[in-house]
């Protein structure tokens, strides 16, 4: 199946795309290659196989979230230029 200069003109309007001639001959190319993909891949058996996400079965690769103790208020404090009441004293911004 090719598609023709109308159909990509066509295309183009419903998608509210506007091209030029030379990019409308470029998007036709390129839909004409994965139209002709498509029908190799239509040459292969598929029945019977589950639809997939990912080609590669993944799961969660992160680390196990293990609640643990963090830093004390004091060692946080520790290395602050500027505390007050216990908490960092920064510049004012505005």
């Amino acid at each position: 199946m090719k598609i023709t200069s109308e159909e990509a003109k066509k295309i183009a309007l419903l998608s509210r795309l506007s091209f030029g001639d030379e990019e409308l001959d470029k998007m036709k190319s390129s839909m004409n290659e994965i139209l002709t993909y498509m029908e190799e891949l239509n040459q292969y058996d598929t029945d019977g196989t589950e639809p997939t996400v990912h080609a590669v079965e993944l799961y969660n690769v992160m680390r196990e979230d293990i609640p643990r103790s963090g830093i004390s208020h004091e060692k946080a404090l520790m290395n602050a230029p500027e505390q007050e009441d216990g908490c960092f004293k920064v510049p004012k911004i505005i």
